[in-house]
């Protein structure tokens, strides 16, 4: 299928905005993520958790990009012993585990798998979609392993058909529920899986190769 739009469903199901939705800054700065332990899972939920409450907002969203020091926390991270991967590529989406993610563009599924482990993806589902005249995916990390359960590779999806749902700390790779979502122009020959973060020294490569998703999510204006 063939999409020259740049009509996108909102992943969500609403759109994405400053009523709604806050910058939430995992950035190796933010001094506050300092002051939690980031391996107690609980406590890093809570505090992702208790800024939303706070600001009465149902989403927390950001991290293109984003140089973060929240990586430590894992041993996915450091395969390399002279320097781990740190640079963010894609947008995190912050709320409830069992919130809906909806499917943004015409596509089909490319493949999925659970990707298990203390940092990891957990359930992960990438799309094949045709746009602008090139092929290019979409993924969706940490998701519930009951959402891989009703897939086969080539099924289809159309703009705003339920993808999956948010997982639970305990199946999405131990991290506060969120929905990491990513574009990629080429995937090589990984299925289910593909980097979300990259080492410093491979950051021009890999944004390049996976470029901003803003505009897939509405650009929402106070992201920019």
């Amino acid at each position: 299928m063939s999409i020259q739009s740049d009509y996108f469903f909102p992943i969500m199901g609403e759109n994405l905005t400053s009523e709604n939705s806050l910058i939430l800054d995992m950035s190796a700065g933010n001094l506050a993520l300092q002051q939690i332990n980031l391996m107690d899972t609980f406590a890093f939920d809570s505090f992702v958790a208790g800024i939303l409450a706070d600001r009465d907002k149902k989403y927390g969203i950001g991290g293109y990009g984003e140089k973060r020091s929240i990586y430590q926390r894992s041993m996915v991270f450091a395969e390399n012993p002279y320097s781990y991967r740190n640079i963010h590529l894609g947008v995190d989406i912050w709320t409830t585990p069992g919130t809906p993610v909806f499917c943004p563009l015409d596509g089909k599924v490319h493949s999925f798998q659970d990707n298990v482990g203390f940092g990891n993806y957990g359930p992960t589902v990438i799309l094949e979609h045709f746009w602008r005249g090139k092929r290019i995916y979409s993924l969706y990390g940490h998701l519930s392993q009951k959402d891989l359960a009703r897939l086969k590779p080539g099924q289809i999806f159309l703009s705003g058909e339920k993808i999956g749902h948010l997982g639970q700390t305990k199946e999405n790779g131990h991290w506060p529920p969120h929905v990491h979502f990513q574009i990629i122009y080429d995937l090589g020959n990984r299925k289910g899986d593909y980097p979300g973060v990259c080492a410093e020294n491979e950051k021009e490569s890999y944004l390049f190769n996976c470029p901003d998703p803003g505009l897939w999510l509405g650009k929402p204006s106070f992201l920019y």
